[in-house]
C-alpha cells in the first residue's frame, strides 16, 4: 500500500512539475514501466486529478499528453489556501454571520448584474448555457443535464472546493449566481453536497 501510495504521489508530481507529459515521459521519471503509469493515471484521471488530452507531434496519430486539473493541484499545499483560510476565519470572527452570507450574495449579483438584460428572452437551455460559460470563467469546470422536467448542474471542478470544507458559506457564492442567471430561489434549488467530490445542483420546472 505505502509503495502504491508513493508511485501515486510521483506520478502526479511528475504531472505537476512537467505538463502535458506522455506516459513514456512519466515512466521515465518515475522510474516504473509504462503498464504501471498506465494503471494509475487511469485511477487519477476517474478521481477528476488529472485529464488527457490529444497533441500532435510530428506525423502519424496524436498522442495522448497528461496534466493536472484544478483537483489535482488541490493535492499540494499552497500559500494561496492558507491565506484565504485564514482571511475566511477573520472575516467570520468580525462579522456575524448574516453579513458574511451577504458578502458572498452580493458578489454573485454584481457579477450576473450585467447580463440581467438579455435574460427576458432565454430560454431556460439558454440560460444554462450562459451559466456554464460564466461558472467556468470563474474558475468551475461545470454541466449540465436535463432528465424529464428536472435540471440538474454538475461541478466537476469548483475553485473553493477545499475552502469549502472549512467554510461552506463560500459555496453561497456559486449557489446565488446559479439562482440569479435561472431565475430561481435558492430555496427551490436541491444541493447534493459533494457526492464524490462533486457538487450538483438540481431544481424543477413549474408546471
Amino acid at each position: 500500500m505505502n509503495s502504491m501510495k508513493t508511485t501515486r504521489e510521483k506520478v502526479l508530481t511528475t504531472i505537476k512539475l512537467h505538463p502535458k507529459s506522455t506516459i513514456i515521459e512519466i515512466a521515465d521519471q518515475v522510474d516504473i514501466n509504462a503498464i504501471s503509469v498506465r494503471h494509475h493515471l487511469t485511477t487519477l484521471q476517474a478521481e477528476g486529478l488529472i485529464m488527457a488530452e490529444e497533441e500532435r507531434h510530428g506525423v502519424g496519430r496524436p498522442r495522448l499528453v497528461y496534466s493536472l486539473t484544478d483537483r489535482g493541484m488541490e493535492n499540494f499545499p499552497s500559500r494561496y489556501f492558507h491565506l484565504v483560510n485564514s482571511l475566511m476565519d477573520q472575516i467570520k470572527e468580525t462579522l456575524p454571520v448574516k453579513d458574511v452570507n451577504s458578502l458572498f450574495r452580493n458578489m454573485a449579483e454584481k457579477l450576473t448584474s450585467e447580463y440581467e438584460p438579455m435574460l427576458a428572452k432565454m430560454t431556460i437551455e439558454e440560460r444554462l448555457e450562459l451559466l456554464k460559460t460564466i461558472l467556468n470563467n470563474e474558475g468551475f469546470d461545470v454541466e449540465w443535464e436535463k432528465q424529464g422536467k428536472q435540471y440538474s448542474i454538475k461541478e466537476i471542478s469548483c475553485p473553493f472546493f477545499r475552502i469549502g470544507d472549512n467554510h461552506p458559506e463560500v459555496c453561497l457564492f456559486d449557489k446565488s449566481i446559479i439562482s440569479n442567471i435561472l431565475d430561481i430561489p435558492m430555496n427551490k434549488l436541491s444541493h447534493q453536497n459533494r457526492e464524490e467530490d462533486l457538487c450538483t445542483y438540481t431544481f424543477d420546472l413549474a408546471d
